[in-house]
């Protein structure tokens, strides 16, 4: 399209008048909006409750398999009878 032709199918376009919106088209927004939000505000939750479900499991574990401790070594005998 040329420049010329592309000049005059905007000022074609800005002459016309603007198409009929929806009465309805503002409240559907809104709930949608609303709709929105509502499903980020549930997928932060899920997503805490689940760090927080993590962090008690680890916390969990790592009481009970107390992985800081050196194990016993196996490799050696116990001395006796000395």
């Amino acid at each position: 399209m040329a420049r010329m032709n592309r000049e005059e199918a905007v000022r074609r376009l800005l002459g016309q008048s603007p198409p009929p919106v929806p009465p309805e088209l503002s409240a559907r927004a809104a709930r949608r909006g609303a709709r929105i939000l509502r499903r980020r505000a549930r997928a932060r939750r899920v997503l805490w409750l689940l760090v927080l479900v993590a962090a008690v499991a680890v916390t969990v574990w790592a009481l009970t398999a107390r992985p800081w401790v050196e194990p016993p070594s196996e490799t050696t005998p116990p001395l006796t009878g000395w």
